[in-house]
């Protein structure tokens, strides 16, 4: 692809669909050029190999007008089995979309039937088994899903209360910043002490601390420790010898590989009512991404590292429920991470808002951090998929 070509490429966003206990279940495209857009991007990278094994939901605006040409082209590139259409409930009614939608279905591909009008009997038409839920607007009665088997995807959630919403009305699948603003329930003395541990560990990994040193506040936080050793013998890495100790995980990993996996691992706390932390997979996302694009555009190892520490770094404040100035103060970073984290200046701060900026980012983002859309595209899926990895093994 020609360099006018690539700052021509279009934006096409992800966004994970969680289940009840946090666990990614699918993924959301976001196209706001439509079928065009996605046809473009899905030529460049296996997309299903990335987010293997997810479900990928794609939004279908126009299956017997403007995009049904489109469509035609895109078919090929997607796998049935897999592939969730995201359809408008105003659509349902036209027979020709009827008729398309019985050749989905005899496919293997499924149909969330989404938008004002969308319930038992508009679901009929087109064979869909789940509706689209927006948290943002008015919710449908519960009579409207239980007649659905479902799962019905809820989207637009903003919060906690918004999300236990769309839940008691029978949404099992779950999109939005919710997890961003989640509400941390635990005893003050105990929030007190866990931050004191995960700082101190922050503080030694940022100085590269030996291994004896680290040693320390991983042996007083039981839960951080085990899930250390879970992760060096999971199946991720594949050793053939069960890694009891630090040292050995030090060994076979290597120091760069171990310090970034610590990183994730303060977000593996599962949250009180036994739920995976929804923090960990949007850390990784950051972080990976980050890596992603800083290596695509040329940056070397030590430069890599520092923007993987960035991103897992950009969410401490809602982890911790700390300013992010405070957390700051505490540790030893480099003065380029520093002052990405705190007022998004410099290279990386461009990379980290541009990591955050949501499904689809401004085309201003892109530009002021050096990104075209394709390298953007790739650095996306990449995270992903590393994500995919790391919330499975952790």
């Amino acid at each position: 692809m020609s360099t006018s070509e690539s700052n021509l490429f279009p934006l096409v966003g992800l966004q994970a669909v969680a289940n009840a206990h946090n666990e990614w279940v699918a993924v959301s495209f976001h196209v706001p050029q439509q079928t065009g857009a996605l046809l473009a991007a899905l030529a460049v990278a296996d997309v299903y190999a990335h987010l293997a094994p997810l479900d990928c939901i794609i939004p279908v605006s126009d299956p017997h007008g403007a995009d049904e040409a489109l469509l035609s082209q895109l078919l090929p590139h997607l796998v049935p089995q897999r592939t969730i259409f995201r359809l408008p409930a105003a659509a349902a009614a036209n027979k020709q979309v009827q008729k398309t939608c019985l050749h989905w279905r005899e496919a293997g591909y499924r149909i969330v039937l989404d938008g004002p009008g969308a319930g038992p009997v508009t679901a009929a038409y087109v064979d869909a088994r789940a509706l689209g839920i927006d948290a943002a607007g008015e919710l449908p009665g519960l009579h409207q899903l239980m007649t659905l088997p479902g799962p019905h995807l809820a989207y637009n959630i903003a919060d906690t209360d918004s999300l236990a919403a769309v839940a008691a009305l029978g949404a099992s699948w779950f999109a939005g910043d919710y997890a961003l603003r989640s509400a941390r329930r635990h005893s003050e003395a105990e929030e007190g002490t866990s931050r004191r541990r995960l700082l101190a560990l922050l503080g030694l990994l940022a100085r590269d601390a030996d291994v004896q040193e680290l040693e320390v506040p991983l042996k007083q936080d039981p839960a951080l420790a085990y899930h250390l050793l879970k992760l060096v013998n999971s199946a991720a890495f594949g050793f053939t010898a069960t890694i009891t100790s630090f040292n050995q995980a030090i060994t076979l990993l290597g120091r760069r590989q171990l310090q970034r996996w610590l990183q994730l691992l303060l977000y593996a706390r599962q949250q009180d009512d036994g739920k995976i932390n929804p923090l960990l997979p949007l850390a990784a996302v950051r972080a990976a991404q980050m890596e992603s694009l800083c290596q695509l555009r040329g940056g070397d190892r030590a430069a890599q590292d520092l923007a993987f520490m960035t991103g897992v770094f950009s969410l401490l404040d809602t982890l911790l429920g700390m300013d992010m100035p405070d957390i700051i103060a505490t540790l030893n970073l480099d003065p380029a991470v520093s002052g990405a984290l705190l007022d998004r200046s410099g290279e990386l701060g461009a990379m980290l808002a541009l990591a955050e900026s949501g499904t689809t980012p401004p085309a201003a983002s892109l530009a002021r951090a050096g990104i075209d859309g394709e390298t953007y595209w790739r650095s996306l899926l990449q995270a992903y998929q590393w994500a995919i990895t790391v919330s499975r093994n952790i």
